[in-house]
Formats: structure tokens, C-alpha cells, sequence
């Protein structure tokens, strides 16, 4: 099956088949989280060594990207995705057998590196099955998957784990990880010419093509690195911030983090439309997100009022992941495409490490509740950043080459650009 580079319409049965993909991916790297206490228990450790095995995820994904990326460049990018989840399959499997904490360890470290390899291969190849002018929706429609992850899939986990054990949890996700590989190599289409699709006109200003060389790229990356600590440090301690305003409602904080969660959603397919002009969008979500976590300072004045900080936080942060990837893609183009693509899982693995560490610092120092003004300055200043190099981010290169005539079908081999 393949996709042509002239098609009106997005690839729907790929796009959700990929979707369903990063679901799992997150399901399976926050499970222990939703089993925390079960799993303690079950493996005879403390709480805190088995919420490790979420830090030991994060830092092998790092770690394991770029050279699992290398390994496999040249090779049909469906067979590896493939491939990466039955691995990812296999260490749920071998998690929910694991006698002891050290299997589970090894277990989740082999998972961690399907993961990597994972989420670079399906963004590389989400690039490569759409024209540009499409990127932006076609990537928000595969990153609803990994939303979902976290609104559906982990209290489905827990739920699970509460009726019939953690066991039972892993081995569900097990189940459900190799039909999606099964999916994957039965519907998800074949990429279209690369040169084809950078010559689509509908872009950012144009024709999208690559800058001559790889700054831009790389900046971009550095900007939504720090971007992501600043987040990703006061979503760490999101339960501690949001407990005032969530005492007075119903459901308390498990209702305002769905809340959160659903108002990520909205963010991701906010993206998806507006994400023509992706680098200027890139900037005002980042903009929305600092206003929001200085907006956390007043969450406890009213209950109202912090539900509204809780659901522009949420709109706001999740339009970032599909934005920051969709323009870290473009600019790498066709030539560095599965390079932008290994970025993409480091830099958002890395943020989350990051600042989930060094907002430890600060809570250990200060107090929670010292949180959110470190965190939305850091967060704005990558805002005013993103903004000065929106202009230049979202212009195509003096380089650009001549588009290709349309209806040229001719493949791109599956691995290129690393």
C-alpha cells in the first residue's frame, strides 16, 4: 500500500493505526505509576524503588535513541516499528512474570529502547507519508494516541490492577501491543517521495523546504528542551499545586487532572488546525503555558478560578509536543529526517528528567508552593526566543530546490537521512 504525495486527504487508516501505537508506548511507560502500591507489593520493594522504573525508562529512551535509530537506518521504517513493538510487547510480558524487582528492571529497560526507537521511526515516517502543508494535523492525529495514554490508558491500568491484579495489567498491555504491530504491518501505508512532498505548495510561507544546514534545527530543539523543564517541572508536582482548588470540587484531584488531561486533548487538535504557521504557534503556546503556571499562584483564591488556570495550562502545554515536533521535522527535512526524529523522543525524555529534578531542588528548598514562578519564567523565556525565530524558522530555505513534478510516485528509501 502506499501514499501519494498528491493526495488531498490525510492517510486516516495509518494515522490511527501509528495513534493507537503511541498509546501503548505511554501506557506502558507510566503503568507503574498506576500500580504502584500493587506492584510494590508484588515484588517485595518500597514504593520508591518501583517508582523508579519510570527514571530508568526515561534516561534508557535518552541513552538508546540515536544509536538504535543508526542501527536499523536503510530499513523499511513499518517492519521497525513493527518489530519495536513486539519488543515493547515482550517486556510488558516479561514485567507481569517477573519473580523478583531485577527482572522487572531488565524487563523495562529492553521496553525503554523499543520505545525510543519507536517514537523516532513513527515520527519519521509520519513526515514521510504526508505533504508538508499536512504535517501538523497528521502529527497531532498520531500524538492523540499518546493523550489518550494518559487520560484513558492509566486509570484503565489502575482499574485493572485494583480488580485483578498489576500482573494482569501488563499482561493486557502485552496483549494489546502485539495486535497493534500486527496493524501496523497489515495497514499502514508505505512513504511517498520525499522530494514530491517538500514541493507540495499550502506550507509555512511556501514551498517547505530545509535550511542549509542544521542550526536552526538543532536550536529549535535546545528551546523546546528547556521549554520542557520548566513544564515538566511543575507538572511533576501538579497534585501538591492544585490540591486547594481541588478540595472544593467533586471528585477532588483525580477530577481536575482529568480535566487537565481532556484539556490537553483540545490542545493537541488546536495544533493539528492551527499548525500552517507552526513555528509562530509553537510560540504562542509557549506563551499560553507561562501564563498558566504563573496562574498557578492564584489557584487556591477560588475554585473557579484555579479550575480555569488548570484547563489553560492543560490547552495550552498540550498543543506543545505537536507543534515542537512538527517544526523540529520541517526543519530537518527530507535529509535529516530520521536525525529530527531521534531528537524528538531525547529532548522530551530528557525535559522530563530534567526538570522533574531540578524542581525537586527547588520544592526541597523552598516549598511547593515557590514552584510556579521559576517554572513560568523559564517557560517564557523560551517563548520570547521562539518568537524572535518564528520569522526564520517558518521561511523556506534560499536553497530550495526546484519542486518535483506532481504525480512523481518515485520512493524514498525507507532510511534515509540519518
Amino acid at each position: 500500500m502506499t501514499t501519494e504525495a498528491s493526495t488531498k486527504a490525510l492517510p486516516w487508516p495509518s494515522l490511527l493505526v501509528l495513534g493507537s501505537a503511541t498509546f501503548t508506548m505511554v501506557t506502558a511507560e507510566m503503568l507503574p505509576t498506576a500500580v504502584l502500591p500493587q506492584m510494590s507489593a508484588g515484588l517485595g520493594v518500597d514504593e520508591s524503588r518501583t517508582g523508579l522504573l519510570v527514571s530508568v525508562w526515561a534516561a534508557v529512551v535518552v541513552v538508546a535513541s540515536f544509536p538504535l535509530v543508526r542501527l536499523v537506518a536503510g530499513r523499511d521504517r513499518r517492519s521497525v516499528i513493527a518489530v519495536a513493538l513486539v519488543v515493547l510487547a515482550a517486556s510488558a510480558a516479561a514485567t507481569a512474570l517477573a519473580p523478583t524487582y531485577g527482572v522487572a528492571v531488565g524487563a523495562r529497560i529492553a521496553g525503554a529502547g523499543a520505545v525510543g526507537l519507536l517514537w523516532a521511526t513513527a515520527n519519521a515516517h509520519v513526515a514521510e507519508l504526508v505533504p508538508d502543508r499536512l504535517l501538523a494535523r497528521a502529527i497531532a492525529v498520531v500524538l492523540g494516541g499518546a493523550t489518550l495514554g494518559m487520560v484513558l490508558g492509566t486509570p484503565l491500568a489502575s482499574l485493572v490492577a485494583r480488580a485483578v491484579g498489576w500482573r494482569a495489567a501488563f499482561g493486557g498491555l502485552a496483549a494489546l501491543t502485539l495486535v497493534v504491530a500486527v496493524l501496523v504491518r497489515a495497514v499502514v501505508a508505505r512513504a511517498a517521495a520525499a522530494d514530491v512532498r517538500q514541493g507540495e505548495p499550502g506550507g509555512e510561507g511556501g514551498p517547505a523546504a530545509p535550511p542549509a544546514g542544521p542550526g536552526p534545527m538543532i536550536a529549535v530543539t535546545a528551546v523546546v528542551g528547556v521549554l520542557l523543564v520548566g513544564h515538566y517541572g511543575a507538572y511533576t508536582y501538579v497534585t501538591r499545586i492544585v490540591e486547594a482548588p481541588a478540595a472544593a470540587l467533586p471528585g477532588g484531584v483525580s477530577a481536575l487532572l482529568l480535566v487537565f488531561g481532556l484539556a490537553s486533548a483540545l490542545g493537541v487538535v488546536l495544533a493539528g488546525r492551527f499548525g500552517a504557521r507552526t513555528a509562530p504557534a509553537l510560540a504562542v503556546s509557549a506563551a499560553g503555558t507561562a501564563l498558566a503556571l504563573l496562574g498557578l499562584l492564584v489557584v487556591d483564591v477560588h475554585p473557579a478560578l484555579g479550575a480555569a488556570v488548570v484547563v489553560l495550562w492543560g490547552v495550552a502545554s498540550g498543543a506543545l509536543p505537536p507543534l515542537a515536533q512538527t517544526l523540529i521535522l520541517r526543519l530537518g527535512g527530507p535529509a535529516r529526517r530520521s536525525t529530527a526524529a531521534a531528537l524528538i523522543p531525547v529532548v522530551f525524555n530528557g525535559g522530563i528528567a530534567v526538570g522533574a529534578a531540578l524542581a525537586s531542588l527547588v520544592v526541597a528548598r523552598a516549598g511547593v508552593a515557590s514552584l510556579p514562578v521559576p517554572a513560568a519564567v523559564v517557560v517564557a523565556v523560551t517563548a520570547v526566543a521562539l518568537a524572535a525565530g518564528a520569522r526564520g524558522w517558518s521561511r523556506p530555505s534560499a536553497a530550495t530546490p526546484a519542486p518535483a513534478p506532481a504525480g512523481d510516485g518515485a520512493a524514498a528509501p525507507e532510511g534515509a537521512g540519518v
